[in-house]
Order: structure tokens, then sequence, then C-alpha cells
């Protein structure tokens, strides 16, 4: 398993830094649309659909959809702010599982929350690359996501006594998710001295990043809550050692739109 997980990361970097970093508009909207369209395929199995037409028939309405948006950019706003809105309703769902399921529509109501999780992810990544800075603020997010991941690792490993979510993920724990929310805080201040950041500046730094850090656990626990509804233990075995893509990206889902509407919030830059 840890070859496959070498060998399998060792393929995918180069892969991810060149289209992250080498690619601009289309391209790299083309780029991430490849990613969330192979992720609306494994989200097709998660909502109940089994059977190969009805994953692939769901993969290519999302592949549609992206191009629509991509030809649409007035609808940024609505898309990410519906985002923000479901991501504090799958905080309630996950804090009320098993209950919860009654509330999500059945697989044609998973579907549609499938739009709402990968959708907005796409859209907000392709802003952020035409904002200033864009493939920096592309880097800031995942960074702080992936240090809230090792940080959870390590601290719920040595720490880990009260289950943040049994129902959804007993793995987690509620010192694991504060050690990795403190890993991500000591960067961005790291980061705020810095680039001597004014105390306002880097006090609203702290607060975004830490919402960041919380929304993106609210992914990953999304993404578990529905592959237990399901009896699945990874989205797909696209990435052998690793699961499938949804396994990768679903803290970024949650965590990209959101960072996304902050800085807007905070004046980086228009729509």
């Amino acid at each position: 398993m840890l070859k496959q997980r070498i060998i399998t990361a060792a393929v995918l970097v180069p892969i991810a830094l060149i289209g992250f970093f080498l690619l601009d508009g289309a391209a790299f909207a083309l780029f991430i649309g490849a990613v969330v369209t192979l992720g609306a395929w494994e989200w097709a199995r998660l909502a109940g659909y089994t059977q190969q037409p009805a994953r692939v028939g769901y993969a290519a309405l999302v592949a549609v959809l992206l191009v629509l948006l991509f030809q649409m950019p007035a609808f940024v706003p609505w898309l990410l702010s519906a985002a923000v809105v479901w991501w504090l309703a799958a905080t309630c769902f996950v804090l009320t599982y098993p209950g919860s399921q009654r509330h999500w529509g059945g697989r044609n109501g998973s579907l549609l929350i499938g739009l709402l999780i990968l959708l907005p992810a796409w859209q907000a990544l392709v802003v952020l690359k035409q904002w200033p800075q864009g493939n920096w603020l592309i880097v800031a997010v995942m960074v702080l996501v992936w240090a809230a991941d090792i940080g959870a690792y390590f601290s719920g490993k040595t720490l880990g006594r009260r289950k943040l979510a049994p129902q959804v993920s007993p793995g987690k724990s509620w010192e694991g998710m504060i050690g990795g929310l403190i890993t991500s805080l000591l960067i961005t201040l790291a980061v705020g001295l810095y680039r001597d950041w004014l105390a306002r500046e880097l006090v609203l730094a702290l607060l975004g990043a830490a919402t960041v850090v919380v929304i993106s656990v609210v992914g990953d626990l999304t993404e578990s809550m529905f592959k237990r509804s399901s009896g699945i233990k990874d989205s797909s075995q696209l990435l052998p050692g690793h699961g499938g893509v949804m396994d990768r990206i679903d803290s970024l889902t949650a965590a990209v739109p959101v960072f996304t509407v902050l800085l807007w919030l905070a004046g980086w830059a228009a729509w």
C-alpha cells in the first residue's frame, strides 16, 4: 500500500503543479473541470447510483454545467453564495447524522447536493486564478487545509480522546481538529509577521484561516457521511493507494469556495 501511495503521488504531484501554475484561462478551467468531472462520477455512486450509465450520465451533466458556468461569469456570486449556505447546512447534517438522512431528498436529492459541492469548488478555483496573485492564493488555501490535516493527524494520534463525530467518522477527535487548527493558525501568524501585516489585517487573517479550516473539516466529514450512508469505504479506486478523487479533494471542496468568499468580503478583488 505504501509503495502504491508513493508511486501514485510521484505521478500526480507534477501533473497538479503543471496544471495549477502553468495553465491559465480556459486551459486551467478545463484542467480543474476534468478533476471535478471525475469527482462527479464518484459522487453518483455515493448518492446510490451503482450502474455505470447513471454515473457517466451524471458526470456528463456536470461537465456541461461547467461549460455553461464558464460562459456565465455573472452567475459567480450566486453560485458561491449558494455554496456558503450549503456548507452551513452540511454542518447541521453532519452533527445530526444519521437522523439528517431524511432531509437529503433520497438519491436525486443527493445528486443535487453533489452539484452544490462540486460546481462551486470549480468556480472558486477559476475565480482565484484570475485574481491578483492568484497562484499564491490557491497555494495558500491548500496549505491551510493540508497543514490542518497533518496537525490533526499527529495531535489526534497522541492526544485524541473525545470523538468529533462518532456516527460519521469514528477516527476523528476534537483534540485532532484543535491541533490541526492551531497548526494552520501558527502558519498564518508566521506569514503575517513576515509580511508586516497590520494588527487588524492579522486578526482578520487569523479569523478567516480558522473559518476555512473548520469548514474544511466539515467537507471531509460530509463525504464520510455519504460514504457511511452508502456503505462505501473509498469513493473509488482511481488513485491506487489513495482511494478516489473525492477522497483527496473532499476538504478542499468546502474550503476553497468559503476562502474565496472571505477574500471577496475583505475587498481583495471583485467578481
